[in-house]
């Protein structure tokens, strides 16, 4: 099903069963830019709030959720408060409504760091295939499929944070806690309406992911049960899936996971840690930014790009051998999560800018900022997947992309 309903003056239009079969089935990719930018307001995606509720009514039930690392700094702005970070009061909120346990997706992040970076250094050691695309962008990887498709085997085949924790919830949580992971109903908060469609993928489980609910989804649930962020205690999410690093934290910004990832990769080949971890060349709302790194004798040069017009001029430019990439991530909205198609929608023009910015003060702010140093990644590698790109881990946090018909 498609993940956008037409909407006229407020109220639902009846489209036909003919009609929503051709949208569901075209070639776009869901990421939700023409609700944000329509003038009118006659674009929305469905939501799964009424699914959701049932599911917390449900007392056979164990519903759990996770929020997407740019939703804490962009929910506010549902109640009017633009800027602030609240992620505590907002965790403390999610336990009013019901949820058993509230996770933090920057924690899987840091997950998704330690694969995706291993996989970069066994390619470069290994000869494989360059430049490797970052895959936590579920619109970039589907028009990768469609338009691109001689591209595929570039794509990471780590998973996306979201998809990430929904498997580790639904086995590593499920097993530590005698839970019957059929019980378990697994809900994700997302900046991001292409993420309604990467949880039915058939290749990312069975499904690990049973709702999703965009940022302003959580808005609406929010008001629904009459609850704000002025008179609520901020509580800290539930370990160990709620402890994360700041470069899990900055995902949400372009350029954010090609940050946190270069961390951690050059860690993985010298052994020490780069002695400045801010990388300035990598932020910022430009749509593509380059940088070099060097590490030891090897200079790895990597790209950051936001909105697909820029990836498929980058895309062509590598291909007609213009750009020579070794590294590089794409996000599918301009600027990164922080402006996904799922966020609220930006009434002040420099609200996405401040999303961004609050995410990379919070960096520079907090301690903890490599995805290899979160005691709670080197745990759950202990206990249970052993290491990244291990037997484990591949079954659990890779997957795999095909081609796609383009349908015009």
């Amino acid at each position: 099903m498609a993940c956008i309903d037409f909407v006229h003056r407020g109220a639902q239009t009846v489209v036909s069963p003919a009609f929503q079969q051709k949208l569901g089935e075209s070639s776009c990719i869901n990421c939700g830019q023409c609700v944000a930018a329509c003038p009118t307001g006659a674009l929305r995606e469905k939501d799964a709030i009424e699914k959701v509720l049932a599911a917390l009514r449900d007392p056979s039930k164990h519903v759990v959720v996770q929020h997407a690392p740019s939703v804490s700094v962009a929910i506010a702005e549902e109640f009017g408060m633009v800027g602030e970070d609240v992620d505590g009061q907002m965790t403390s909120l999610l336990r009013q409504i019901g949820f058993a346990k509230v996770f933090d997706t920057s924690f899987s992040a840091d997950l998704t760091i330690m694969e995706e970076a291993s996989e970069f250094v066994e390619r470069v050691k290994s000869n494989g295939v360059l430049p490797m695309f970052t895959s936590c962008s579920p619109g970039w990887v589907k028009f990768v499929e469609e338009f691109y498709p001689e591209f595929i085997p570039n794509v990471s085949s780590a998973k996306s944070p979201m998809e990430m924790l929904g498997a580790v919830i639904k086995s590593y949580y499920a097993e530590k806690n005698n839970i019957d992971p059929k019980t378990i109903y697994s809900v994700a908060i997302m900046p991001c309406t292409a993420k309604k469609f990467e949880c039915q993928r058939p290749e990312m489980g069975s499904p690990d992911i049973d709702a999703v609910l965009t940022t302003r989804d959580l808005g609406k649930l929010l008001k629904l049960f009459k609850l704000d962020f002025k008179n609520v205690e901020p509580s800290a999410p539930d370990t160990p899936f709620g402890d994360r690093s700041t470069a899990g934290k900055i995902f949400g910004a372009s350029g954010g996971v090609m940050e946190a990832a270069l961390r951690t990769a050059y860690y993985f080949i010298p052994g020490t840690n780069l002695k400045e971890l801010k990388l300035e060349a990598l932020r910022g709302m430009e749509g593509v930014k380059k940088a070099t790194i060097k590490v030891n004798d090897l200079e790895v040069k990597v790209a950051v790009v936001s909105g697909l017009g820029n990836a498929r001029k980058m895309l062509e430019a590598i291909k007609e051998g213009k750009e020579t990439i070794h590294f590089m991530e794409v996000m599918t909205c301009p600027g990164g999560c922080v402006n996904g198609g799922g966020q609220p929608i930006d009434l002040d023009k420099e609200a996405v800018k401040k999303r961004m910015q609050k995410l990379y003060q919070i960096d520079a702010e907090e301690k903890l900022r490599l995805s290899h140093e979160n005691p709670s990644i080197k745990r759950i590698y202990d206990e249970y997947l052993g290491k990244p790109l291990g037997h484990k881990s591949h079954e659990l946090l890779h997957t795999h992309y095909t081609k796609r018909d383009v349908i015009r």
